[in-house]
């Protein structure tokens, strides 16, 4: 069982940038990050192939946000920048494995239990 852990929440102020970490072992399996606001759906943000090569962001974080991994170090990176506050959520560390679409929270299987990332204006 693959459980990943996020780290690397906190408060920043608008213009500012974070950096998260997700925590998961093994290497064949992508990996996305997904968030949640209060009193909405959980969004997709970002996703991963498990080579690396691959990666897809959701339209409000392009440009901004990046993702990438260390499969020798287990561990997936989203790199924020240029936070609003709009991006304030519990971000949610993910992996799939073959099958569904890399933006459908349904395809994927493990979850984390989230970190907060809190943008002030």
């Amino acid at each position: 069982q693959v459980q990943p852990v996020e780290s690397g929440g906190g408060l920043v102020q608008a213009g500012g940038s974070l950096r998260l970490s997700c925590s998961a072992s093994g290497s064949t399996f992508s990996m996305a990050w997904f968030r949640q606001a209060p009193g909405k759906e959980r969004d997709f943000v970002a996703a991963i192939g498990w080579s690396g090569s691959s990666t897809y962001y959701g339209d409000s974080v392009k440009g901004r946000f990046t993702i990438s991994r260390d499969n020798a170090k287990n561990t997936a990176s989203l790199e924020l920048n240029s936070l609003k506050p709009e991006d304030t959520a519990v971000y949610y560390c993910a992996v799939k494995w073959k099958g569904g679409s890399y933006y459908d929270p349904d395809a994927y299987m493990n979850w984390g239990q989230g970190t907060q990332v809190t943008v002030s204006s």
